[in-house]
């Protein structure tokens, strides 16, 4: 993914476009550090690879208002949770909204009688990776 992601960010640096646009990556989930080993009764005889990991995963964000050449937060020293500087993904929607105008906050639709937000009831910008 490294020379189309580049190629992306340069065409759209190119037409300057890049200010204006907001490019994230990222995956469903991260992926823990180990290997799943088989288990009796749930993977018996299988090796799975590595599993799903939600405690500790990594996006990147360019162009779009956000400061770039930057890392933001890190997890323990086998890489399985955050430690420093959780972004949950609640922060996350709410920092991608906030450049393009959105206040996370007021975005709702009711539906079944309640209010309903892609934040839920959570949610912060994370002002520490805005330019």
């Amino acid at each position: 993914m490294d020379q189309p992601l580049a190629a992306l960010l340069k065409d759209l640096k190119q037409r300057g476009l890049l200010d204006e646009t907001l490019v994230l990556w990222g995956g469903e989930f991260g992926r823990t550090p180990v290997v799943e080993l088989p288990k009796p009764g749930s993977n018996a005889g299988k090796i799975n690879g590595r599993d799903h990991n939600h405690h500790g995963f990594s996006v990147w964000l360019a162009g779009g208002g956000v400061k770039g050449g930057q890392a933001y937060g890190a997890t323990d020293e086998f890489g399985v949770k955050s430690v420093e500087n959780r972004v949950h993904v609640h922060d996350l929607h709410a920092t991608m909204l906030a450049p393009l105008g959105f206040d996370h906050e007021r975005l709702t639709y009711r539906y079944a009688g309640r209010d309903f937000r892609l934040t839920d009831v959570h949610g912060r910008v994370v002002t520490d990776l805005m330019a």
